[in-house]
């Protein structure tokens, strides 16, 4: 983490580069160089403050924080109409915590260690959350490509869409309070143990302020600058949206997972990386939905190779961790399919 907050030189310079409207090549970049270590340092003070609030609270802060750099640049992308963009985000996101972050970290830890466990029972409960939430998203969509293509473009279609988020939601609320309250003790977390904290809760809230504040800031650059990086560099929106975005709002995020397995706590890398991807479909991506009514209603429809995409990772990711061990082969395997359907989305 420390090593990320060199890259905060990177906020003035992305100022400089808005203010004089230099290369907006170098605009995209140094915004999201400036995006990352801002991610984990909303990370770090969002921990700080569950010291003070309580296992229950703090969880709630996490989940609720987790993916928050995705949402704030999802959501100027959302205000100037970019909606593949903020589809193909919400599909990367979760296919490179899926796949990248989960086999990064199964493969360094695997590395050090020769096989590594986790909480089956934890586990089983994600894997299924994760399925539902897949097949919550993926169905209404084959259905609407397959069966009545032409409700696309019915005035049917945006109170479906409105309908899927809502579900969604209800049942992101139910999750955090079946894994927080109801059933907390399947996940085996010990809050006994007493943490200090690195920071006050006043200093904690102010950075969690001020970095929120400044994520937005470099996300209104990042977005304003997405047409000229695709035309510049010969790159698609899409594959803007479902590779680059989501690794940048993430890197904080998958650094951590991936230092977490080094360190033979897997339970935590793989919380991190299904987790995460929980957040995005059942709370980030119909919280984009509902906002989105604010400008142009955005549908809820994604494209058929995004949605085999995420079938195909949560396939795989379901199959090498459903025995609640992980080796360094396993963690191969699955950055090797990130990597197939990374250079597929290129050439799309």
């Amino acid at each position: 983490m420390k090593y990320l907050k060199l890259l905060l030189i990177f906020i003035p310079i992305s100022i400089i580069c808005e203010v004089l409207k230099l290369n907006e090549v170098a605009l995209f970049f140094t915004s999201a160089a400036a995006i990352i270590p801002l991610a984990g340092i909303m990370g770090e003070a969002t921990e700080e403050i569950s010291v003070y609030s309580g296992p229950r609270i703090g969880g709630f802060l996490n989940a609720t924080f987790g993916n928050a750099t995705e949402l704030i640049i999802a959501f100027f992308a959302l205000k100037e109409g970019l909606f593949d963009i903020v589809k193909a985000s919400i599909a990367g996101s979760v296919i490179g915590n899926v796949l990248l972050v989960l086999g990064a970290s199964m493969f360094v830890g695997g590395l050090k260690f020769k096989t590594q466990t986790f909480n089956k029972s934890a586990n089983e409960v994600t894997s299924s959350m994760l399925l539902f939430a897949v097949i919550g998203l993926v169905v209404p969509a084959i259905f609407l490509h397959t069966v009545k293509p032409e409700l696309l473009s019915s005035p049917h279609y945006e109170k479906l869409s409105i309908g899927i988020a809502a579900f969604m939601f209800i049942i992101y609320i139910c999750g955090l309070f079946f894994s927080f309250y109801t059933h907390k003790d399947i996940y085996g977390t010990n809050h006994s143990e007493e943490i200090k904290s690195k920071w006050s809760l006043k200093k904690s809230i102010s950075i969690l302020v001020l970095a929120t504040v400044a994520i937005a800031l470099e996300s209104e650059f990042l977005v304003g600058s997405v047409e000229s990086v695709t035309h510049s560099l010969g790159l698609s929106e899409f594959f803007v949206g479902i590779i680059l975005i989501p690794i940048i709002g993430n890197a904080a995020e998958h650094s951590t997972a991936i230092l977490m397995a080094a360190k033979n706590k897997m339970d935590v890398a793989l919380e991190i990386a299904l987790g995460s991807s929980l957040q995005i479909i059942l709370f980030v991506a119909p919280l984009l939905i509902f906002l989105s009514l604010i400008f142009k209603p955005m549908d809820f429809v994604f494209n058929e190779f995004e949605l085999i995409s995420i079938i195909v990772a949560v396939i795989i990711a379901n199959k090498v961790s459903n025995d609640g061990e992980s080796n360094w082969l396993e963690g191969l395997q699955l950055i090797a399919v990130y990597g197939i359907l990374a250079i597929s989305f290129l050439i799309i």
